[in-house]
């Protein structure tokens, strides 16, 4: 399968005062089109800023970054805005809803940075929503939304623009158990529809989903294995 993320040698340092941190080390790894991959790691260990640098969210000091055809390492601000736009959707741990907005116009939202017409937005969020299960509650408010529905509506926000790949941070962290299990059923269907994912977790247990785990330490990769992963909806049928 073709890669759909390349790095190589991708360093990131952070001046600290007088101490200079090197926060990524070198990595060099590719991801292919369709995996599912978790990054797991102790604080201060690197993955938080090599999801920071995967999703375009900052620039590497060295080293260099492909997504998919486009070498994305040392293009402007405006251009790593328009990648982040166009091809990565971005789940992250406390959901980042607009509190006074339905969850209709949640999800519409990144298409009003592509100027889509509006008839355009509500018919993509719809499919979205529909798409996660949540067709019944795309007219409430989060308030009125549980916490693994509001994690739903995220989810088809970033999927609306159809990205390339899904960055996934924490996605589960302020959820149960049960309810955790459900956002994972949720998240390997997508891959099985062929969306490339890679979440960032502390949690073993949430990593045993994934079909890749890769694990940092010190700025650096220090184990990239396959795993089996685990059934999220065969264990809800258990639970």
């Amino acid at each position: 399968m073709a890669a759909l993320i390349q790095v190589d040698g991708l360093a990131k340092d952070y001046q600290m005062g007088s101490t200079l941190v090197h926060a990524l080390r070198g990595v060099t790894l590719d991801i292919a089109a369709g995996e599912f991959v978790a990054v797991m790691g102790p604080s201060g260990s690197g993955k938080s800023t090599f999801m920071n640098l995967l999703g375009c969210l900052d620039q590497p000091s060295s080293g260099r970054y492909r997504l998919g055809e486009q070498e994305v390492s040392q293009l402007s601000s405006d251009e790593l805005a328009q990648v982040r736009n166009r091809q990565i959707g971005f789940v992250f741990q406390h959901f980042n809803l607009l509190a006074r907005t339905s969850a209709l116009d949640n999800v519409t939202l990144p298409l009003l940075y592509n100027h889509a017409p509006l008839a355009e937005r509500d018919a993509r969020a719809k499919k979205r929503l529909a798409q996660v299960g949540l067709a019944e509650r795309m007219d409430h408010h989060p308030a009125q939304l549980s916490g693994g529905q509001q994690q739903r509506v995220a989810i088809a926000r970033a999927l609306v623009c159809d990205p390339q790949l899904v960055l996934a941070d924490e996605p589960t962290g302020a959820l149960d158990s049960h309810t955790s299990i459900e956002i994972m059923a949720l998240l390997q269907q997508l891959n099985h529809e062929g969306v490339t994912i890679v979440l960032v977790t502390h949690e073993h247990d949430i990593a045993l989903f994934a079909s890749r785990i890769i694990s940092f330490r010190d700025g650096v990769v220090v184990e990239d294995k396959a795993n089996v992963p685990n059934d999220a909806a065969a264990l809800l049928i258990k639970t």
